[in-house]
Parts: C-alpha cells; sequence; structure tokens
C-alpha cells in the first residue's frame, strides 16, 4: 500500500455513486459546491449494475412479449416469434453501459472529482480512500454517506442458489424455477420467468398467507398468477432444502402439518437490508445508528453529526432507489445552504409485473384501522375503451377517500400504465386532494387515465361504465 504524503482538503465528499450519491453530486455541483464522489464498484451502483436496472431490463422483455399475445386480432402475425436470453442479457449490458457512460459524462461536465476505492471514516471531518496499493486521505467540510447496505438471504443456506443479482444474469430460460419469498421483487420475477417459459413456484415463508397490497390488489394479483399458471404455496414452514442431479427439492410443511416436496432447476431466496457495510468507519466519526443499524438522520438527512449526511438504503425507510434519489437532493440543497427537507409519507410502490402494479397511501385495511370512515371507488380496466384497444383489460384502479371530507386518502392500480398514472394520485395526497379537485379536470380520451377518473366517480356512485348493481362503497361507520 502507497499512503499519500498530505491530507488532502475537499469541500463536499460523497461516499458511493448509486442513485443517491450521483444525484447528490449532482445537484451539490449545480448549486456550486465543488465536489468529491468516491465509489469502490462501478459508477451507478448496485442498482445500475445489479438491482433496478438489470431486473427491469427483464421485465420489460417480458411485457413485450405478453402484448404480443393481442396482435394477431390486430392483422400483426407473431406466430413465429422466438425468445433467446443470451441476446437479451446482451442487450441488458449494453443499456447498462449506456446509462454508465451517461452518469459519467454528467459528472465530468458538472466538474465533479470521481475517485475509485474504498472510502472509511477516520474522525469526523477525515476520510481514507484505499484503491489498490493507494491509500490517500483527505479532509472535509461536509460528508454524505450513499454507500448503502448489505443485503442478505431470508434463510441461510449453502449452495448454488439464485439472488437478487445473479438471477438476472442467468444466459438460459430456467426449466422449472423455485422462489422463496413475497417481497416486490420476487413477485416481478415470479411473472417475468414464467412468461419466458419457466415452470414457476412461489413459496410465501411462515406467517404471510397473502401478497401484502391492498385486498383488492391482492385480489386480482392471485387471479392474474392462476392465470399465468404461476403455483402459489403460502404460509408454510421450510423444512429442508437439498440440491442433487442438478435440481433443488425444498421440503415444505403446511399449516395443517401436512408435508409437501418441491422440485426445480433453479432455485431464488429473497434478499432483505442486512447490517451496515464493514469498514466505513461510523463508530469514529461518532455517527449514531438505530436499533436496526440504519443510520439517524432528521428531516434534512443530517445525521447526529452535524456536517455529515445520510440518504438511501443506509437510512431508515424502504429500500427504493426513489427515496434515496430525493434524499439525495435534500441534502445537497441543506449543504448548499437552502432550507430543504423530505417527507416518506407518500412514497410510490410500483412493480413491473404483468400487468404492472402501482399504490400510494393507505390501503383500505389501513385506512380503517387508522379510525378514518371511508369511501370506495373501483374501475375494471376492461371497461376502459383504450385498454380494449391495447388488448390489455386486465386489472383495477382504486381510490379511497374519506367519508365527509370526500379527502383522498389512497389509490391502488393494477393494470397497463399504472406505473405512469399513478403520478397523478401521488401529488393529489401531497397537495391534500379532494374528490372535487381531481373529478374537475378534463381527462384525455380515449385514455387509460380515464380509469382513474371512473373510480373517483365511483366515489359518489357516479361511475358512467359501471351497472348500478355492482356499485358497493364500503363505508366504515
Amino acid at each position: 500500500m502507497v499512503v499519500g504524503e498530505l491530507t488532502q482538503e475537499r469541500d463536499l465528499v460523497i461516499i458511493g455513486a448509486g442513485p443517491g450519491g450521483y444525484h447528490a453530486a449532482i445537484r451539490a455541483a449545480q448549486l456550486g459546491l465543488g465536489v468529491t464522489l468516491i465509489e469502490k464498484g462501478e459508477m451507478g451502483g448496485l442498482c445500475l449494475n445489479e438491482g433496478c436496472i438489470p431486473s427491469k431490463v427483464h421485465t420489460a422483455a417480458a411485457q413485450n412479449l405478453h402484448r404480443l399475445n393481442g396482435m394477431k386480432s390486430m392483422g400483426i402475425e407473431t406466430a413465429d416469434t422466438t425468445f433467446d436470453m443470451r441476446t437479451l442479457q446482451e442487450y441488458k449490458n449494453a443499456t447498462i453501459q449506456q446509462l454508465k457512460q451517461g452518469i459519467e459524462a454528467l459528472c465530468k461536465a458538472n466538474k465533479i472529482e470521481v475517485l475509485k476505492g474504498e472510502a472509511m471514516f477516520l474522525s469526523q471531518d477525515k476520510i481514507g480512500v484505499e484503491n489498490g496499493h493507494q491509500y490517500d486521505t483527505y479532509s472535509f467540510k461536509h460528508a454524505i454517506i450513499a454507500a448503502g447496505k448489505e443485503k442478505k438471504p431470508i434463510i441461510n443456506l449453502e449452495g448454488n442458489y439464485l439472488t437478487i443479482t445473479t438471477l438476472w444474469k442467468l444466459d438460459e430460460i430456467p426449466p422449472s424455477l423455485i422462489l422463496y419469498g413475497n417481497d416486490d421483487f420476487t413477485v416481478e420475477a415470479a411473472m417475468c420467468f414464467s412468461k419466458m417459459g419457466s415452470d414457476v413456484t412461489m413459496i410465501f415463508p411462515k406467517g404471510q398467507n397473502d401478497f401484502t397490497f391492498d385486498d383488492s390488489i391482492n385480489k386480482e394479483l392471485n387471479r392474474q398468477c392462476k392465470k399465468q399458471k404461476i403455483k402459489l404455496i403460502k404460509d408454510v414452514k421450510v423444512n429442508n432444502i437439498h440440491y442433487s442431479d442438478n435440481s433443488w427439492e425444498v421440503e415444505v410443511q403446511n399449516p395443517d402439518g401436512k408435508l409437501q416436496t418441491l422440485k426445480g432447476s433453479h432455485l431464488y431466496v429473497e434478499s432483505k437490508p442486512g447490517g451496515m457495510k464493514e469498514g466505513l468507519g461510523l463508530s469514529r466519526a461518532g455517527i449514531e445508528l438505530d436499533d436496526d443499524g440504519s443510520v439517524k438522520v432528521n428531516h434534512a438527512c443530517q445525521t447526529s453529526v452535524g456536517h455529515i449526511y445520510a440518504i438511501g438504503d443506509i437510512t431508515d425507510g424502504p429500500a427504493l432507489a426513489v427515496k434515496a434519489i430525493k434524499q439525495a437532493k435534500v441534502a445537497a440543497e441543506n449543504i448548499a445552504g437552502y432550507q430543504s427537507e423530505i417527507d416518506l409519507t407518500f412514497v410510490p410502490r410500483v412493480l413491473h409485473t404483468i400487468p404492472p402494479i402501482a399504490s400510494v397511501g393507505f390501503s383500505e385495511k389501513e385506512a380503517i384501522d387508522a379510525g378514518y370512515e371511508i369511501t370506495v371507488g373501483e374501475s375494471a380496466f376492461r371497461t376502459n375503451g383504450f385498454a380494449s384497444i391495447l388488448g390489455q383489460k386486465d386489472g383495477i384502479v382504486k381510490t379511497i377517500s374519506e367519508r365527509g371530507t370526500d379527502l383522498i386518502l389512497g389509490v391502488h392500480m393494477m393494470g397497463e400504465g399504472a406505473i405512469e398514472l399513478i403520478s397523478s394520485g401521488i401529488v393529489a395526497l401531497e397537495m391534500v386532494g379532494r374528490q372535487e379537485d381531481l373529478l374537475f379536470p378534463l381527462y384525455p380520451h380515449p385514455s387509460l387515465n380515464e380509469n382513474f377518473l371512473e373510480s373517483l366517480e365511483d366515489l359518489s356512485n357516479k361511475a358512467i361504465h359501471k351497472p348500478p348493481a355492482t356499485k358497493k362503497n364500503k363505508v366504515n361507520v
């Protein structure tokens, strides 16, 4: 190891160049700060290189395969369509490289210093950066930690099983895929690989007897899994997992005590954020952690050490890029002297399933448990003219409001375009919108947006494309 002779001074250092880190760097540079961005791996972090982007390349391919089903009715012949996983991997790698080059070009254009290496705190105002045999030290005025957390499988297991990162590196489609878990990535993977041709089985861990969305979305999701021939084994205890002769065997025990053995060519195990990444030296900087090992931050993303900020998975809350990106801008703006804060009340939850799922705010049960008297409006995609044109008639939109005030409490969607459509729900919740606020604007026709409009109209039994006999608003009294 070669140790730098002098401690170099920096204005702002950012540890980690994932979505949070590079967004913070660019925003800080826009506001006139000198920025040093440190990354030990690849620009874009886990999200770009092994997580979000690779998974969404696969789900996009699966969704395009799904859309081919209705094209024959439009006169488009698709009978000879084939799918090649190796070609998809080439496309994925090219996409990642292009996006990575874009980040690098933006950093260069914003005059951001990018350092390769592993950073660690030496004190509250000094870090060391190790890159192979080179070791340099830097003092700083401000720092942002965007290093993420380690992800660990939900069960301890030996063998060459698939994880949240290796699943998207397969060169061949698994003949039979067992998925152990019930988080959003697992649900996406189930529908993705089923559409690509795998025989898919999902195992819900003990205590989990359904999906984790609003009950109406759960019902539709169960229907879609059945339609797509995805086998769901719910609320079971895994007694034994064994691999031999290129095959996995998973023995599970049902709630009634009955044993069942599942077999598959491949096994995937859900991962959850685990402990803090080793080597950061947070204790040397005096940075306080929560009981679960997350860095404590306030509404401005400040840690217990005022000039050090933290963003992304390393902080409490959902491990989502959308959270990291917003925190990144808030942290950079505060360091630059602006008053900025984050509120994670209305974080959207989105899944690139078939069809996609998106939700924000209270579910029906959560609203009732919180003490609200509620009204519910629903609209089915099969009643939407544009969904019929597209041949994508599966799914629903559900809106929940407070009875009496008509305050919008939650919006839940499963259907074509849901991930784009949910933005209207997010804005409505953030602006404390009521039913009349969202009914007043004009909605384009024909469009999928009209499903949201109809769910709002159904709150007061005025949905045009819903027969009177089926209008059953649910009210908690």
